[in-house]
């Protein structure tokens, strides 16, 4: 490549080390890709006691990160690989050394404030200490909101970082890091005064996102109609004010998928492999799915799967109500994650009441959620808002049909039956209605009874989708360098 860019790749979490979402697989994929194209990357996340590969950390240095009373906190550096990446993990185990990232239970931590805020200042003064050459700073939601912040004032005239350009991407701003401004007064009254005349939202809180809207060089979201979305008050979750003032520098880049994770011709998971031209392992998976869940093993039933997190984001207060009336066909419907203790009562309590047509596996178990993705004829994302999602993509990978409320990156990624048959590779409704996610439902299951011929066709056109990493990196790539004009 000419010109190959130097890029710092900040992120509170990332595949293979930790993870809790979708955050961590575009934190190692997006890398991976881009060095792939021949760009040099680093990669940066704090050390948490909960990291996988202790045993492979290499001791750097130590750097200090001081307070506002002059104090320097000492910091240890260790290095991990990914791939050939080098991936520097910040130690402070005041900070870091918990039982979870973000929260234990349903609750955060009271100082989440003050530990990311910490870890974008200890990002800066890693990249100084390290004298690392950078062009680009790729940051990531609200934990490293206050990086392209800090760049610009308290390393406005440092050597080397001074020149450095921002990127932040949203994965989803409904989290956005409001916190007291108490939190963050070890940055000093220099740096947080300012910082709290811009960006106070009420109640003496600072909102960590909103201050990277307002002081990255470029934002992107990661599907265009997210990006869309953004512009908007309900798309935003309040900060639509902020996304308009800079709509010229927002750009939407829709996720690619990892498919030597996701890839039915050789997931290892599987109990039969299938690829596009022969779909007869699909049944083979199908069968033993319904037997690992204790349904009756009837081929001609259909499947309607899903995998995810129990939250409110996930459609379920659309989900519940249509499943109490679509329980009624003949159909099994098999619901696999952990969250919300309350729609996991709603849950086994209408399973209680269908035992022979509805599983809910309240765990995450990763062979169970790529069984799952195998052995469904349909999958569910009934979401009231979706930045980009990764299971659709999966679905359309494994042959599995996904029916998905209109947002985001669901409406990128999925072309709706009854908009164009000829196209088609899924289901989509739009209104936020129980009704209409019903109607969606049943049609879905018309479709599989009476026209098998057509349900083939969409998967196949299904699995010849393909959302490519390297795709995203090229576009990455050209924002990097317009961000550099």
């Amino acid at each position: 490549m000419d010109n190959p860019l130097k890029i710092l790749f900040v992120s509170s979490e990332i595949e293979s080390l930790v993870k809790t979402g979708g955050l961590a697989d575009v934190a190692k994929s997006l890398p991976l890709a881009l060095q792939q194209q021949g760009h040099q990357v680093t990669l940066m996340m704090p050390y948490y006691r909960t990291m996988a590969r202790h045993d492979e950390v290499q001791y750097i240095t130590d750097i200090y990160v001081e307070n506002a009373h002059g104090a320097a906190l000492r910091v240890p550096v260790l290095l991990l690989k990914i791939g050939e990446i080098n991936v520097y993990c910040l130690e402070q185990n005041n900070y870091f050394d918990r039982p979870q990232l973000y929260s234990e239970g349903e609750y955060g931590y009271p100082d989440n404030g003050e530990r990311f805020a910490f870890f974008s200042a200890a990002a800066l003064a890693c990249s100084a200490a390290l004298d690392l050459d950078l062009d680009i700073i790729h940051c990531n939601d609200w934990h490293t909101g206050l990086v392209p912040y800090l760049l610009k004032t308290r390393y406005a005239e440092h050597p080397r970082l001074h020149r450095v350009k921002t990127v932040l991407t949203i994965h989803n701003a409904v989290f956005q890091g409001i916190f007291e401004h108490q939190q963050f007064s070890f940055l000093g009254q220099d740096i947080i005064a300012p910082l709290t005349d811009r960006l106070l939202d009420g109640y003496q809180c600072i909102n960590m996102l909103k201050s990277g809207i307002r002081y990255a060089d470029k934002i992107t979201a990661v599907s265009p109609n997210y990006a869309q979305e953004l512009l908007t008050r309900l798309g935003a979750h309040g900060l639509h004010e902020f996304f308009q003032q800079r709509q010229n520098d927002l750009v939407g880049i829709i996720n690619g998928c990892d498919y030597n994770d996701w890839n039915p011709a050789t997931d290892p998971l599987l109990p039969s492999h299938y690829q596009v031209d022969d779909l007869t392992g699909k049944s083979q998976c199908k069968q033993a799915l319904q037997q690992a869940v204790n349904l009756p093993v009837i081929q001609q039933r259909p499947i309607f799967g899903m995998v995810c997190r129990l939250t409110e984001q996930k459609g379920f207060y659309l989900l519940l109500p249509a499943l109490e009336q679509f329980l009624h066909h003949h159909v099994q419907v098999i619901i696999v994650g952990t969250g919300d203790s309350r729609i996991a009562e709603q849950l086994m309590a209408l399973q209680a009441r269908f035992s022979d047509k509805l599983v809910f596996i309240n765990a995450y178990d990763n062979k169970l959620a790529h069984l799952v993705e195998a052995g469904a004829d349909f999958f569910l994302m009934p979401s009231l808002f979706e930045p980009c999602g990764l299971n659709q993509m999966y679905s359309l990978a494994y042959a599995t049909l996904p029916i998905v409320r209109g947002v985001g990156g669901l409406k990128d990624t999925v072309r709706d039956y009854d908009a164009d048959p000829s196209q088609a590779n899924g289901f989509i409704f739009y209104q936020p209605e129980s009704g209409d996610l019903l109607n969606i439902l049943r049609r879905a299951l018309l479709l599989y009874l009476e026209d098998p011929e057509q349900m083939q066709q969409m998967q196949y056109r299904a699995m010849q989708q393909h959302f490519s990493w390297q795709h995203a990196a090229r576009l990455y790539s050209d924002l990097y360098r317009e961000a550099l004009l």
